[in-house]
């Protein structure tokens, strides 16, 4: 069963490949969604794809890459499903 969950994350997450390691992480789990930077310095991604696949990635989003410093993700697992087929980073 597919699933969604949507990721808002804070700490020092912009400059330090944030979007790229969400990316990889994506990539290596086989789901789809997107990453994008905010204007207040936040990161937001959407995951889609199996439940457990999906929480393993936000355990990883949990970690960040070596430079990130992550002090909070807000996860709101979401009913709509958009059927993505891939990741993307957004702008």
């Amino acid at each position: 069963m597919i699933t969604r969950a949507h990721l808002l994350i804070d700490g020092r997450v912009q400059g330090v490949a944030y979007r790229y390691f969400a990316h990889n992480v994506a990539a290596k789990l086989g789901l789809s969604g997107w990453v994008k930077n905010l204007p207040d310095r936040r990161v937001e991604a959407v995951f889609e794809g199996s439940r457990d696949m999906v929480e393993q990635a936000i355990q990883k989003c949990s970690e960040g890459p070596a430079f990130a410093r992550v002090t909070n993700i807000q996860v709101t697992w979401e009913e709509r499903i958009e059927g993505l087929s891939s990741f993307e980073i957004r702008r």
